[in-house]
């Protein structure tokens, strides 16, 4: 007996069951493929090979309008199955996952070419303003608005706008976006062809515009024809002091001037630094301490192994625990008298002694 002749149906059951499983069944959530037949104004009708048509319509239509425009009768289109069959017999289908597709893939382009795109605002939260974009959540910070945007973000909420893709990442559904790129293009022009001048290493002077609890940002004026065009950089909290920062505004607060040196240029970002506008302390460190010469300095750090004392902004040293007597106790902020047992300039580093001023308990 051959195979095909074992594959047969023999009976009247098996026969039904195999021009059942010829038919495709479909289930709800399942994804397919499929061309347009019909296109009307209220509904689209997909051929998706099975023993019924499969049908876009009513609010699944509606969310999907924009995409549907797009296509005529033979284009294939990717599908979901919403009801697997209604009381007319059509597989009911949402276009949802193809849609958002096309809209990542619309919003790809834009991005490249520098496109202009239109907005609706949605929200506006501590840092930004949320807002609708082709029917995915977007998010302009508000470094991104322009100055009069600025002044009242929550006026853009349900007003549409427009603005431009900076930043897109399909995957985390992240698309940000900067309305300052559209009404201060003018503005931003010049200000590209301004940061094109600036080389790292340059010194300039600065304004504080803003503090934060991680730098401060520093406007600077770049000669531009007759005129001057600003553009700002940020100076972060490592780069404020050759000392320790706590917080930046122990250090520095709007409106201060301050001379800055660019230590970074890229991406259209600039990086300063305070500090490294001015001498390195250590540069002159072998020069100034010498072994066995006195010192004065403040406790700046207690820790399990010895305690640092800075001598002077940015020049720090360690008194090893083994260098204080036992039952002698230091407090931070407390001006203590040292003796220099080390020093090296080029890692950076201070071995200090105690200066004792009274005898330690048990020394003979």
């Amino acid at each position: 007996m051959t195979s095909k002749a074992q594959s047969e149906p023999k009976t009247m059951e098996a026969l039904l069951a195999s021009y059942k499983s010829s038919i495709h069944g479909f289930s709800k959530g399942q994804r397919l493929a499929g061309h347009v037949i019909t296109k009307t104004p209220k509904a689209l009708v997909v051929d998706i090979g099975g023993k019924s048509e499969g049908l876009v319509t009513e609010k699944a239509f509606i969310e999907a309008r924009d995409f549907i425009k797009t296509l005529k009768v033979g284009d294939e289109v990717k599908a979901s199955v919403l009801i697997p069959e209604n009381s007319e017999g059509y597989v009911i289908l949402s276009l949802r996952e193809a849609t958002q597709g096309a809209t990542w893939d619309r919003l790809r382009e834009t991005k490249e070419k520098e496109i202009p795109i239109t907005v609706v605002g949605r929200g506006s939260g501590p840092s930004g303003v949320t807002v609708e974009v082709e029917g995915i959540t977007g998010f302009i910070p508000f470094s991104q608005l322009g100055k009069e945007a600025m002044d009242s973000p929550q006026g853009l909420i349900g007003k549409s706008f427009r603005a431009k893709v900076i930043e897109l990442e399909k995957s985390s559904n992240k698309v940000v976006l900067s309305e300052k790129a559209v009404s201060e293009a003018g503005e931003m022009k010049l200000a590209k062809e301004a940061l094109e001048k600036v080389k790292e290493g340059e010194i300039y002077d600065g304004v504080v515009t803003t503090v934060a609890n991680f730098g401060c940002f520093v406007r600077i004026e770049i000669k531009e024809g007759k005129g001057t065009i600003p553009v700002e950089g940020l100076v972060h909290i490592s780069e404020l002091s050759w000392s320790k920062v706590g917080s930046v505004s122990d250090v520095v607060k709007e409106g201060d001037k301050v001379k800055i040196k660019v230590i970074g240029v890229k991406g259209g970002k600039l990086s300063f630094s305070v500090k490294g506008a001015k001498k390195d302390p250590w540069e002159e460190a072998a020069k100034e301490y010498t072994q066995e010469s006195k010192v004065t300095g403040v406790v700046t750090k207690i820790t399990d192994f010895g305690v640092f004392v800075e001598l002077k902004p940015g020049i720090e040293g360690l008194i090893h625990i083994t260098n204080i007597p036992p039952g002698k106790k230091l407090s931070l902020g407390e001006e203590v008298n040292c003796y220099i047992q080390e020093v090296d300039p080029v890692a950076k580093k201070l071995s200090l002694g105690l200066v004792l001023t009274t005898k330690p308990v048990g020394y003979k």
